[in-house]
């Protein structure tokens, strides 16, 4: 679709209605992961951020676990609308999951100690940069997602299933395929209780 980056940003929601079909092709959703990875800044220019795609059979895994680690958690009575909830995940087309190389974030408590406490804020930042830039390009090709924080309940897991470095904290996942219908409308708290603009 291509609209410009105010009329990208603007037209960006969280949809959780969606569909296991894309209108791009898989190498398409990879090269603006690919992008996203290379082009948004960090803290630093630490490039603290890790992202692993989950496509065919590996997304509606990630569910999975998802739906079993909660199975165990939620009480049986209130399961079913938790289920449910996984499932509408599961049903998409893939999930970027985010996170963050905390041996990298170490290393530079470690080499600025005047700065220590501050890099775990900056990497959290340079985070949510990159969910916010590949959730915009991942709308503007047609493509609805959401943002959730199964972690730390799945952290664990995920690593061992798909073989990761320990030291990438899992941030967040993001669910995503075609929309099955229209996201609900954003509201808006007055724009001017929120801006302060001295000249």
């Amino acid at each position: 679709m291509e609209r410009s980056y105010k009329e990208a940003v603007k037209h960006r929601r969280s949809c959780y209605a969606i569909t296991n079909r894309s209108p791009i092709g898989e190498a398409e959703i990879e090269e603006r992961v690919r992008w996203t990875i290379a082009h948004v800044p960090s803290a630093f220019n630490s490039q603290s951020s890790r992202l692993v795609l989950l496509l065919g059979e590996h997304h509606p895994k990630l569910w999975r676990l998802v739906r079993e680690t909660l199975r165990g958690i939620v009480p049986p009575e209130a399961f079913a609308a938790t289920e449910q909830k996984i499932g509408s995940f599961a049903a998409g087309y893939g999930t970027v999951l985010y996170f963050e190389d905390e041996s990298v974030v170490k290393d530079l408590q470690e080499r600025y100690p005047a700065y220590a406490e501050n890099f775990p804020v900056w990497s959290a930042q340079t985070s949510a940069m990159h969910q916010i830039t590949l959730w915009t390009l991942l709308d503007d090709a047609g493509l609805g997602a959401s943002l959730q924080h199964y972690n730390p309940l799945i952290d664990r897991e995920v690593s061992r299933i798909w073989a990761l470095p320990a030291a990438w904290r899992l941030i967040a996942q993001m669910p995503f395929g075609a929309p099955a219908g229209a996201a609900a409308p954003k509201t808006f708290l007055p724009v001017e209780d929120r801006i302060r603009v001295f000249k």
